[in-house]
């Protein structure tokens, strides 16, 4: 029979289900520059000995490891369950552990209080314990202070002569065990291994407001720069632009995407590639490439960045086509094969072949296009449909575009299965596009939120929630009115940190190209069309963007608690944070006035009384703990954003 070979024995503390752990740590977790990560675990041993433990973390720019306590949570967190946290204040990989002991004086102290308390007068050989363990402390501290205080005590509790309540209550000074914790010996210590990742990234990762437009519909990057002023002052933190790039002409589509082009058609943006180059040029009816840059550098100047479509995938007429035939997929009759999504159909386009035997080269080449839009000061990209992409080429990417460039965002626009919506935002992706626009009934918000915010996903996934996509006219939009429109916003805008709109939206947009189709009738992306930025629903957007500005409780996706709701037509939820409570009410029948209770639970930590100020009308009005009465006309208002207001 053996023995275990090393020095010491084996600790005997456990530490386990550390968290935030993604798939036992196959993963980062993420977070944004300035927020409180937030760590706990079960941490126990054998025996009834006191504990210590602290989290333990360096950030990118960090020489040596860093602390914070950890303290037992409260039991409704889980038995045995300690929590610790610390801020990041930069950008990049952030590491944590956890380390924890047996503590020591904190295990003779609680033995010691208990006879105390118990009335036992015969104490001389405890407190003689407690003397050597604080001379051994006070050795340990006399590089950094402290030691004389311990010296004095053990003196003290070694002092027979001296009153016993003296000495005990020397013993028990929580002052002397703050002192103790902070030389702890940490006999027996173990050790969260290996250390878990936190990606910090800059605040724009989590929280911002998107509008999408074709530029050729505004004039090109000129008169897109036109109209910067009024985005601005919407509250549009990003100005997300279709493909830019030169559009080929073989196969061109036609309008509502027709298979022949007239003379006129200006065919898809994401048929990249003419004879004018391909995806480090720029199209030049939308303008050059110096435009380019004067229309980021006056989107900057404006508080707005400009958002670029990357999309792999490549017209007839690209010059990859020439130059690396290899990159694509070929038929056995020699023909290449255009792309399909079945039903839908995409003559104008080819895909690229990840599994060609020049892989390498294709990756890098694609790597090459991120940083030359980059070095030309993008620092946003909106990646069209990264889920029919080798993961592993994602991950690569990101990780290297990153280190130089760690604020860098990438949007995924995955609608597909869920598997590899989350695999993508694990691997890197910023944010995500979601099934938001296909959640419309309150008991499908309410459960796809809930999985959002609360389930986990919320410590890697962050959701982008269009309200529309020049893809994407949902049967709701079609058949609601400007009342259906009114409601999504507001959904969008104040369940997620981060929402989206597609322009035309403000126009109440809403003809199909024929009934049960999510195309747009005379889609704009197949056609040119004379768009201004003076749609109806622009006051709301912009007073909507501006509270989200004003009040933090929106820019955070795991504080919404949803409210019960007598009535299936109306939904309820509550944002909180350590300051303020929001209370948002929406009716979700775009036809009829709908009234219901709202019920504000107890948990909310909200007083009996409330006053609440509406932010969209103004209105104050008194709520209560318990059941309140709420009737929202869509004809005249769709919602209450409701701010409870501090107590007199």
């Amino acid at each position: 029979m053996s023995v275990p070979s090393s020095a010491q024995p084996p600790s005997r503390v456990a530490i386990e289900d550390p968290r935030p752990l993604i798939d036992c740590g196959r993963f980062a977790a993420k977070a944004c520059v300035g927020d409180r990560v937030d760590v706990s675990a079960l941490i126990f041993r054998d025996g009834a000995q006191a504990l210590a433990a602290v989290v333990r973390y360096r950030g990118p720019a960090h020489a040596g490891w860093r602390e914070m306590p950890m303290r037992r949570l409260p039991a409704e967190a889980g038995e045995d369950r300690w929590g610790g946290h610390f801020v990041v204040d930069e950008q990049g990989a952030w590491r944590w552990s956890i380390e924890a002991w047996t503590d020591e004086w904190g295990s003779w102290r609680d033995e010691l209080d208990r006879k105390v308390a118990a009335g036992v007068e015969d104490l001389d050989s405890e407190l003689a314990e407690g003397a050597a363990l604080l001379k051994a402390t006070a050795a340990r501290a006399a590089s950094t202070g402290g030691a004389d205080r311990l010296a004095a005590a053990a003196a003290l509790l070694e002092d027979r002569g001296a009153a016993l309540r003296e000495r005990t209550e020397t013993a028990l000074d929580p002052e002397l065990a703050q002192i103790c914790a902070r030389h702890a010996a940490r006999y027996g210590a173990a050790q969260m291994n290996p250390p878990a990742i936190v990606d910090v990234e800059r605040e724009r990762a989590r929280f911002g407001s998107w509008y999408e437009l074709f530029p050729r519909s505004f004039g090109g990057f000129a008169g897109v720069a036109g109209q910067l002023p009024t985005l601005a002052a919407l509250g549009f933190d990003v100005l997300y632009l279709p493909p830019i790039h030169p559009i080929g002409v073989t196969r061109r589509k036609g309008r509502n995407n027709a298979l022949v082009a007239g003379a006129a058609d200006p065919g898809s943006p994401w048929a990249i590639g003419s004879a004018a180059g391909g995806h480090k040029a720029v199209n030049p009816e939308l303008g050059t490439l110096e435009d380019f840059d004067r229309l980021v550098a006056a989107a900057g100047a404006h508080g707005i960045e400009i958002a670029l479509d990357f999309a792999i995938q490549c017209s007839a007429d690209h010059p990859w086509l020439r130059e690396h035939p290899e990159w694509f997929n070929h038929r056995p009759d020699g023909t290449l094969k255009y792309a399909e999504n079945p039903p839908k159909r995409y003559e104008d386009i080819y895909n690229v072949n990840f599994d060609c035997e020049d892989w390498r080269g294709l990756w890098a080449a694609l790597h090459e296009i991120v940083e030359f839009w980059v070095d030309r000061g993008v620092r946003v990209f909106r990646v069209d449909n990264p889920h029919t992409k080798p993961f592993a080429f994602w991950k690569w990417l990101i990780e290297e575009v990153r280190v130089g460039h760690p604020d860098v965002i990438f949007l995924a626009e995955a609608f597909t299965r869920p598997a590899p919506l989350r695999e993508l935002a694990k691997l890197g992706f910023s944010q995500s596009y979601t099934y938001f626009t296909w959640k419309n009934s309150r008991s499908e918000l309410e459960e796809f939120v809930s999985e959002l915010a609360h389930s986990g996903m919320e410590l890697y996934c962050r959701p982008n929630l269009f309200v529309n996509t020049p893809d994407i006219l949902h049967a709701y939009l079609q058949d609601g009115g400007p009342p259906a429109f009114r409601t999504r916003l507001i959904l969008a805008a104040t369940l997620s940190p981060t929402y989206g709109i597609y322009s035309g939206f403000e126009d109440f947009e809403n003809v199909a190209v024929q009934p049960g189709s999510e195309e747009y009738l005379d889609s704009e992306k197949y056609e040119i069309k004379q768009r201004t930025l003076d749609g109806p629903l622009l006051p709301l957007i912009g007073r909507l963007n501006e509270i989200r500005r004003e009040h933090a409780v929106l820019q955070r996706l795991d504080n919404v608690t949803f409210l019960p709701v007598e009535n299936d037509a109306l939904i309820a939820y509550a944002k909180t944070g350590a300051e303020e409570t929001l209370i948002v009410v929406i009716n979700l029948d775009p036809h009829a006035p709908q009234e219901g209770i709202v019920i504000i639970p107890s948990r909310l930590g909200l007083p009996p009384v409330l006053e609440v100020r509406d932010l969209l009308g103004g209105e104050r009005f008194s709520w209560r703990l318990g059941r309140n009465f709420v009737r929202l006309d869509p004809a005249e208002r769709a919602a209450h954003l409701l701010l409870v207001e501090p107590a007199a």
